[in-house]
């Protein structure tokens, strides 16, 4: 699944902060992830004491 700048997802497990598990965010690319970020999603807006988290697509689910 291809995901979109401000897309609320679920964060089902995430090898980047396992405390992100379970909660939400948006995601912050416009574009697919490439080599940069190792092909993860960076998704934020997850929590005050939780930062942007990178997530391989099938880490997360369309909230």
């Amino acid at each position: 699944m291809a995901f979109q700048a401000g897309d609320k997802v679920l964060i089902l497990s995430c090898e980047d902060d396992p405390r992100a598990v379970g909660k939400t965010g948006r995601i912050l690319d416009e574009v697919p992830p490439g080599p940069l970020t190792g092909g993860r999603w960076t998704v934020h807006r997850i929590g005050p004491l939780i930062g942007p988290v990178l997530c391989h697509t099938h880490e997360l689910r369309a909230a």
